[in-house]
């Protein structure tokens, strides 16, 4: 017997002591891992424990024929990964080897058994297996990190969805902005899931949440002994990360000499380990995200502009969720859905008097915040529908935004919409002496959002 590492698990099911071990004989002598059943109920027996790649079965045999474990295995089994089957038949069964091909079967083969072409069958049935499982994976992740994670039907993630969709295929470093709980790191996921790059892992680092003696080593590794407690080589993030997407989140907390060095690894695609003498090339993409201004940091020294320049090849801003409460419906929905199968509830829906309140709330943590809340009520729901009283007291007092507050009433003859906001603008720009960052807050508007109606109402600063 072979001593190899075993190539892939086979099930090996035959009535005939004889042929049954011959066939496991040959195919561990070539590193399969064999296991064997006498008659069909044992093998869909041994197939529901082993979860075979590929099961080799007779056709004729008493009880359960090959024809019947090829249905059973197709149905049993976790739809697109069940195993290969390959039917081996007697000269005069051809035509019932062909009848289940039709039902599932990959494969079938004649008495007797050839060694040689028994191996090539079974090669080829286990690589279309893995094929298989590959596909399925990526679809399973696709799923699960790409834009159907990210929940949204209003004009604002609309636009998003076709950005992502545009962008994804793309090699062209992103900067994704927006307040911190809008779901950046979903959309750099997505955006990795549509690429060409999808097939490897997705690597995330948060630069704000490693100490800044660590964060190079992290980023482009160390050699052994290049600082105290370096006992062996470390690959870094952007070494690791070659093929792939390597997600750099709160980039606005890196030190001005790091900054250097990350633009330094995207221009000339190539990184040097700490305490290390030989570049190493790399091909990284990059999709950096910030809550920061970074515009008003690089007026002040505090983040560089030619690495600015670098990452904002492609923006993206992502609206806080109080400028996309029609989405907030949907949002609960999920949440509700991920809450229930976290923590054994059946919570089923959520009464119209707490949905009103939750559509009215301003969210200042955004969906993370909104998805930690849906799961608190989960958890002190005493029923199945959410009621106003298994929300926050904020939530719960918090009346709806009005105008009058701000001595401002429609007159009777109506306004003209885009001369009011003209205003309202052009005065909170007054107040903070035209940084757009201050009057943004002032407004309740993202930074990008106002200089998006900047621009469009043609407003700039008097000289």
């Amino acid at each position: 017997m072979s001593t190899k590492e075993p190539k892939a698990s086979l099930l090996v099911v035959d009535d005939e002591k004889h042929q049954r071990e011959s066939l496991a004989m040959i195919l561990e002598d070539e590193g399969y891992r064999v296991t064997a059943a006498a008659d069909g109920r044992e093998a869909l027996a041994k197939a529901a424990e082993i979860r075979p790649e590929v099961v080799l079965t007779d056709l004729k045999m008493p009880g359960l024929t090959g024809m019947d474990v090829v249905k059973s295995l197709s149905s049993l089994s976790d739809g697109p990964l069940a195993p290969k089957v390959i039917l081996v038949t007697a000269h005069g069964s051809v035509e019932r080897a062909r009848e289940a091909h039709h039902l599932g079967a990959f494969d079938y083969m004649s008495k007797p058994v050839v060694a040689d072409e028994l191996l090539f069958r079974v090669e080829r049935a286990v690589e279309a297996f893995r094929l298989t499982e590959k596909a399925v994976r990526l679809e399973r992740r696709l799923k699960h990190d790409g834009l159907e994670a990210i929940v949204g039907e209003s004009a604002a993630m609309r636009d998003l969805f076709r950005l992502v969709e545009k962008i994804a295929p793309t090699n062209s470093t992103v900067l994704i902005r927006g307040e911190s709980g809008t779901g950046k790191e979903l959309v750099a996921r997505a955006i990795h899931a549509r690429s060409h790059r999808s097939g490897k892992p997705f690597f995330a680092l948060n630069c704000a949440a490693i100490p800044e003696t660590l964060l190079e080593s992290e980023l482009f590794g160390h050699e052994r002994g290049s600082f105290t407690g370096a006992d062996a080589r470390k690959i870094g993030l952007f070494e690791a990360a070659s093929s792939s997407t390597l997600f750099l989140d709160e980039i606005g907390d890196l030190s001005l000499p790091l900054q250097g060095k990350i633009l330094r690894a995207l221009q000339e695609k190539e990184v040097k380990r700490v305490g290390g003498t030989e570049t190493v090339p790399v091909d990284v993409r990059v999709v950096a995200a910030t809550n920061r201004d970074l515009e008003s940091m690089m007026k002040s020294g505090q983040f560089r502009e030619d690495l600015f320049y670098r990452l904002n090849v492609i923006p993206v801003d992502l609206p806080p969720l109080r400028e996309r409460a029609s989405d907030i419906k949907a949002l609960v929905g999920r949440f509700l859905e991920k809450a229930n199968a976290s923590h054994g509830t059946a919570v089923n829906s959520v009464s119209p008097e707490a949905m009103d309140l939750l559509v009215r709330h301003p969210w200042p943590g955004n969906v993370r915040q909104l998805e930690s809340l849906v799961e608190r009520a989960v958890l002190l729901c005493e029923g199945i529908v959410i009621g106003p009283q298994d929300l926050p007291a904020d939530v719960r007092l918090r009346t709806a935004p009005s105008v009058r507050p701000y001595g401002f009433d429609i007159p009777i003859d109506g306004i003209d919409i885009e001369e009011f906001e003209r205003q309202l603008i052009v005065q909170a720009m007054e107040k903070t002496g035209w940084v757009i960052a201050k009057a943004a807050r002032l407004l309740g508007l993202t930074y990008r959002t106002l200089q998006y109606r900047l621009e469009k109402l043609g407003l700039k600063k008097p000289a």
